[in-house]
């Protein structure tokens, strides 16, 4: 929270992993604290005049609802399962162009005054050749785990200052991707899972 501008950003802090409504009951979902908050938090209620179990975004908080997890493998996991929530329960969001996914960076490079933020392993490699301009001098490169390694000064900069920061649009397509994706992960059939395990398994990069 001490990374946001308190004049127009309000953060929601997450309890470790969300309820993973692709498994849960529905009167489970809406039971869960986590959920419940985020339903207070943004305005939204379940049910309108013409239909009692639509979304009712009439008091509607925000049009900017910006996912924050970690760079890492855990981090995506748990984006996924916020996205899934959205896709399941508050479509209108992604539909009217709502959510965002934050990125915040992978790799912070230090060479003497000079300092610089990374998002993959490639610019990394990049950005360390670059820093050396052919001399043997020591890049040093430090890997975030998590938001919490980054003071507030470092949030701000990489990850909630609207001048500098990315953030990716969710669209429908992409969240019915993700969907797609958890609903075969977590579901109960296992040919799928193991096939697309397989056929992925050369591109995940595995935090030992």
């Amino acid at each position: 929270k001490q990374g946001r501008n308190r004049h127009f950003q309000a953060i929601l802090p997450l309890r470790g992993k969300i309820l993973n409504v692709e498994k849960a009951m529905q009167h489970k979902v809406f039971e869960n604290e986590e959920i419940k908050n985020m339903y207070t938090a943004l305005g939204v209620s379940v049910g309108t005049e013409e239909d009692e179990r639509a979304l009712n975004t009439e008091k509607l908080r925000y049009h900017k609802v910006v996912i924050m997890t970690d760079a890492d493998i855990d981090g995506s996991h748990i984006a996924t399962l916020i996205l899934t929530f959205f896709f399941r329960y508050m479509y209108e969001l992604i539909e009217n162009g709502y959510i965002y996914i934050a990125t915040p960076p992978l790799y912070l490079l230090k060479k003497g005054k000079d300092h610089r933020y990374c998002w993959s392993d490639a610019e990394r490699d990049t950005l360390v050749e670059e820093m050396k301009a052919g001399k043997e001098v020591n890049v040093g490169i430090q890997r975030y785990k998590g938001l919490g390694e980054m003071n507030a000064e470092q949030l701000w900069d990489t990850t909630l200052n609207p001048e500098k920061r990315t953030l990716k649009l969710v669209t429908i397509d992409s969240a019915a991707e993700a969907d797609r994706v958890f609903s075969m992960l977590m579901g109960d059939e296992v040919p799928p899972r193991r096939e697309f395990i397989e056929a992925n398994a050369k591109y995940a990069n595995i935090d030992a």
